[in-house]
């Protein structure tokens, strides 16, 4: 069974990109892979900060990204990058921390202005830690995730055909 580890960096668990996390932890699920959710806010803001290597929950969250067989990473987008909450975090991830594993990119932000961000912002990034298959990656805006009534939200079509498109690709990479 492939390990797939969700990285999120996300400062929001309410954020309209939780939508597409879920819907591709469901896709991938299905095909057969074991997902795990890493939400970057979720571990000690002091230990990110002053990267303490030596903390128990940076530890298992790198030794989690270490085991992985492929990474999607997640983000909204500020000011025309990923969020500063999943840079500090990869500023831990070892310099050869992504080797031979896919990586796909999910972003969401509130135009299109910001679509290059992936290949301009993160793919330098996820290099230069070894990452070299490195998938086109989907990047939505937030008006094709509604927010509907009792938490749930709706994908709109273009988003769900460029997730469906995405994961398969990853699927087809991970021979699920």
């Amino acid at each position: 069974m492939s390990k797939v580890v969700i990285l999120s960096g996300s400062p929001s668990t309410q954020s309209r990109l939780y939508c597409l996390i879920h819907y591709a932890t469901e896709q991938l699920r299905e095909a057969g892979a074991e997902v795990t959710l890493l939400n970057v806010v979720d571990l000690p803001a002091e230990d990110l900060i002053k990267a303490n290597f030596n903390s128990p929950d940076v530890t298992a969250s790198l030794a989690l990204l270490a085991d992985a067989d492929a990474v999607i990473v997640a983000s909204p987008v500020y000011k025309a990058a990923y969020s500063g909450l999943l840079k500090i975090f990869l500023d831990l991830v070892p310099q050869e921390g992504l080797r031979e594993k896919p990586v796909l990119p999910l972003f969401i932000g509130g135009t299109l202005a910001h679509l290059l961000v992936i290949d301009y912002a993160l793919k330098p990034v996820l290099n230069a830690l070894g990452g070299r298959h490195i998938l086109g990656g989907v990047y939505a805006v937030d008006q094709w995730v509604e927010r509907l009534p009792g938490g749930a939200y709706g994908l709109s079509e273009e988003l769900v055909v460029r997730l469906d498109r995405s994961v398969k690709e990853l699927n087809e990479l991970l021979k699920l």
